[in-house]
Parts: C-alpha cells; structure tokens; sequence
C-alpha cells in the first residue's frame, strides 16, 4: 500500500494540475464560445423581430396608402358622375328647349299653311268651277 502511495500522489497531483492549466481554461473558452453563439443568436432573433416589426408597419403604411386611393379614385368617380348628370340634365334641358321651340315653329308653320290653303283652296275652287262651266259651254 506504501508503494501505491505516490502513484496516487502524483494522479491526485496531475488531476489537480490538468485541471487548473486544461480543464479551466478550455471551459473558459467553451463558455464564451457559448456566450458567443448565444449572444449571435439573441442577436439575430432581435434583429428578425426588428424585421417583422418593420414588415408589419410597410404593411399597415402599404393598407392605409392602397385605402387613400381607393379613396380618392371613389371621389374622382363621384365627380364624374355627378359632373355627367350635371352635362347630361343641361343637356337635356337644352334638347326639351330645342323640341318646344321646334314644336311651336312647327304649330306656326302648320296654322300658316292652313290659312294659305284656306285662302288657295277658295281661289282654285274658283278655278275648277270656272274650269267646269267653260267646258260645258264649249
């Protein structure tokens, strides 16, 4: 048993001196690779969470953009259809004019020839008579 005595001296010596000089310092640098990695990672779920944020606002300014011209093409819509009915009853207006004046020229036209057939019927009944009685005289 003595003679295991310093080879369990120098394994508890070698223990405690690959410890101290390898173990340590490779979980020294283990942990911050860890640390590394981990901090890349928070890093990058904080950046992609950046992304999504700056995504959803694009998103919310893109709605909001496409709703004020939807918008405006709805108002430009309204005014020409509301300027097309506006054109449409002068116009309207100005046909029923035009048939009135149309219809009165026409009223005074007829009431017109009425009086100068009224007046040449007299006269060429005048003439057929005239026609008639000659005829028989001859």
């Amino acid at each position: 048993m003595l003679k295991a005595l310093p080879t369990f001296l120098l394994v508890v010596a070698l223990n405690f001196y690959l410890k101290y000089v390898f173990f340590k310092p490779l979980e020294k640098v283990l942990r911050q690779r860890y640390d590394a990695t981990e901090g890349a990672r928070k890093l990058a779920a904080e950046a992609l969470e950046r992304a999504a944020a700056k995504t959803a606002q694009f998103e919310a300014a893109l709605r909001a953009a496409r709703a004020e011209v939807y918008q405006a093409q709805e108002e430009a819509h309204r005014q020409l259809a509301d300027r097309q009915a506006a054109e449409l009853l002068t116009a309207r207006q100005h046909a029923e004019g035009l048939v009135r004046e149309a219809q009165r020229q026409l009223a005074a036209d007829a009431e017109v020839l009425k009086r100068e057939l009224a007046s040449g019927s007299d006269a060429l009944a005048g003439q057929i008579a005239d026609s008639i009685l000659r005829g028989r005289a001859a």
